[in-house]
């Protein structure tokens, strides 16, 4: 029962400590432990960091996102998370990484301010909010002001509330974005620790704008003033784009998107270069939904992210009854195992997308429909292909301008659900924010037929953290998939 105890404590300490080291496989003379070395360089923490966080990110978005959003379904008779079928155990892996990762990134920062490097310090800033908005949009209130603050003493650290965490989030973003103003890139020796960017300080100054705008949306239900200067997100959004767009670059292209580009050689390989191709591909089909919207625009993507079955491409139905097993279909190819796009964070179509919806809404100015067309062309193009003569004259596709605006969402939103294939919890929280894309329910969905709006927090942390855990649940509703988070509200 002790041993049993001192995990749970080293697990809860996660949160404010990070005594579990972060995954230093392949960087044993990159990397040098914080915890031992109190005059750690900045540059030894980033590049494990960065894998570690987007290797996790892209296991659950295979076992967590690609079945609720239905691009796979698991082909079995009992719970299953395309049923909406959520076990609590699933919330230990991700926010124990998570944690672990966020304060790889908060050491990183004091250590560039003690080097006095502004554009590590603002490198760092950008995969703290990266980081910290995955735990929040994924469990909601979290700790968070005070939650690596193990080495202060504090192990059983409160939870703040997702709105005072999305404004400090803002303000770090501000914060990331003037530090990177002088352009410095890092020195040679030091671009080569970086596996995002090589060093280009306007590279990662455009990431840490493009994941302002993504955040900036995903609170735009909210009119609350909560972005730096008392704006609401709705002004902050036209700040950026329209007012002062010269201050605030953002992704231009395909080749400036955020993407960890596995190259197969250790430490930079794809978390499922080492799976065997069964475990990847042989328990789960593609679902009817992601094989028939492709299949029908004669996507040129569609090769690359499924196998042909009985001589085409056939997907089953994501939430099918469990007396109604269906038969093995079209899977993924075992070529995604090492795929380098897989490891995507924030990509330029996503960008062009986010802009498509903010015009649409009338948020900022511009052309929906040049946003849109745009943001859809290059999610082909950045997997390699040519988009298809007449590609926009299929009904799916074309852009009515005088349609309705729910369509034109759904068009929008469908695209950049392609977009965001493999990105961690993406395609889910934009489901969440907006109801789209508008996804057929089988009839052998639980939960009343409602797609979980969170994940609850670990057992560990209810019982070890157990005060600060019951005020959270007071203040923000019950610990259940359920429970809607701040900016859904």
């Amino acid at each position: 029962m002790k041993k049993i105890q001192l995990f749970a404590w080293l697990l809860l300490a996660t949160t404010s400590a990070a005594t579990l080291s972060a995954c230093t496989d392949g960087f044993e003379e990159m990397n040098v432990n914080p915890n031992q070395n109190p005059n750690v360089l900045p540059e030894t923490l980033l590049a494990p960091a960065l894998t570690d966080l987007v290797k996790r990110n892209m296991d659950r978005a295979r076992r967590i996102t690609n079945e609720l959003m239905q691009v796979h379904v698991t082909r079995n008779d009992g719970d299953a998370v395309h049923r909406y079928v959520i076990r609590p155990s699933e919330a230990d892996y991700m926010w124990t990484g998570w944690y672990t990762q966020l304060t790889d990134f908060r050491d990183m920062y004091r250590s560039a301010q003690g080097v006095n490097s502004p554009t590590f310090m603002a490198i760092a800033r950008i995969c703290e909010v990266w980081t910290v908005s995955l735990i929040t949009d994924t469990f909601g209130d979290v700790p968070y002001t005070q939650a690596t603050a193990g080495r202060e003493g504090i192990l059983q650290p409160p939870f703040d509330k997702q709105e005072d965490i999305y404004r400090d989030l803002f303000t770090k973003l501000e914060e990331a974005n003037e530090l990177l103003k002088a352009n410095t890139n890092l020195t040679p020796d030091q671009s080569q620790l970086d596996p995002l960017y090589q060093g280009n300080a306007l590279k990662w100054r455009k990431f840490g704008n493009s994941l302002y705008l993504r955040l900036l949306m995903r609170v735009s239900n909210r009119t609350d003033a909560i972005a730096p200067g008392g704006m609401s997100p709705q002004d902050k959004l036209r700040d950026m784009v329209n007012t002062n767009a010269t201050a605030y670059p953002l992704i231009a292209s395909n080749e400036e998107s955020a993407i960890m580009r596995w190259t197969g050689t250790a430490p930079y390989q794809s978390p499922f270069q080492t799976w065997r191709t069964a475990d990847f591909s042989s328990f789960s089909s593609m679902s009817e939904f992601f094989i028939n919207n492709l299949t029908e625009w004669n996507d040129p993507r569609l090769p690359k992210w499924a196998t042909v079955s009985n001589g085409t491409y056939e997907g089953i139905p994501s939430g099918y009854d469990p007396t109604q097993m269906q038969a093995a279909k079209s899977t993924y190819p075992a070529t995604l195992m090492t795929e380098p796009l897989l490891g995507n964070i924030l990509n330029y179509p996503e960008v062009q997308l986010l802009l498509a919806e903010a015009a649409l809404r009338g948020w900022i100015s511009g052309s929906a429909q040049t946003y849109y067309e745009t943001g859809t062309r290059a999610g082909i193009t950045l997997w390699g292909y040519t988009v298809p003569t007449n590609y926009f004259t299929n009904s799916d596709l074309k852009w009515e301008p005088g349609s309705n605006p729910e369509r034109q969402l759904d068009q929008i939103h469908l695209q950049k659900y392609y977009a965001l294939f493999f990105t961690d919890f993406q395609q889910w929280f934009e489901y969440r924010r907006t109801g789209h894309p508008v996804l057929p329910i089988g009839s052998g969905v639980r939960n009343n037929g409602r797609m979980p709006a969170r994940i609850n927090y670990p057992v560990y942390v209810q019982s070890l953290n157990q005060q600060n855990y019951q005020a959270a649940v007071a203040d923000q509703g019950p610990d259940d998939i359920n429970t809607k988070v701040w900016w859904q509200n």
